[in-house]
């Protein structure tokens, strides 16, 4: 595989200290949770696992966090580059003693590409980087490399959730996923993309409000 670009960040997201506790947990919590290095099968993890689902980019982890709390005999895998998002989800796994999760800490395009064919059931990627200026939307992850590898490795069926708060990237995002035939946008009325789906935990992100615009839920299904 080529080398990839490193990550940058539209600036949402600053270093500050990692509090004592959570500094704890990276030493002691992440390594018996960390994804395997190299190609895996995630069904290896968890045999017992009814689904794997996939979130890129979990952010403090409080999505990733909830959905495992609440679906216990599913596989939650995430990935996230910075290390205080990585520290925050750590406290969450560890407040709720969750034994479903596995979290890569780095580039969400590396994990994706460890994983096989048809190995994720279901993929979440909530208010990434939206890189606002024109001169900067090469960096947004939403792209084609990104779309073929998703429909690489989601299972036929599988949804992708995808959320922003940015009417450009909104409009990007679908434009291109709807250039792939592998995928199909489930939406049937506008509230299918201006409402929260019933299954959605919402994020400090989320909260904060830093978009031009209420959040776009958008959801695409692996042909």
């Amino acid at each position: 595989m080529a080398e990839l670009p490193p990550i940058r960040t539209f600036g949402r997201i600053r270093s500050r200290p990692v509090k004592a506790r959570q500094a704890a947990l990276l030493k002691t919590l992440l390594p018996k949770i960390a994804t395997p290095v190299g190609p895996f099968d995630p069904r290896a993890l968890a045999p017992r696992a009814r689904e794997v689902w996939l979130e890129i980019g979990f952010g403090g982890g409080e999505h990733l966090a909830a959905q495992a709390a609440r679906n216990g005999d599913v596989l939650l895998i995430g990935a996230e580059a910075f290390v205080n998002g990585v520290a925050s989800c750590l406290r969450h796994i560890d407040e709720l003693h969750l034994a479903n999760v596995r979290l890569h800490a780095g580039d969400a395009r590396d994990l994706m590409a460890a994983l096989p064919r048809a190995s994720v059931d279901r993929a979440f990627l909530l208010f990434p980087d939206p890189w606002p200026k024109t001169r900067h939307h090469k960096r947004r992850l939403v792209g084609p490399a990104f779309i073929e590898e998703a429909a690489r490795i989601l299972t036929r069926g599988a949804r992708l959730r995808f959320a922003t708060d940015w009417e450009n990237y909104a409009n990007w995002t679908l434009e291109r996923f709807l250039g792939c035939a592998a995928f199909a946008w489930t939406a049937e009325v506008a509230d299918d993309w201006r409402v929260p789906p019933a299954d959605h935990v919402a994020t400090r992100y989320e909260q904060k409000r830093l978009g031009d615009r209420a959040p776009v839920w958008l959801e695409f299904q692996r042909s």
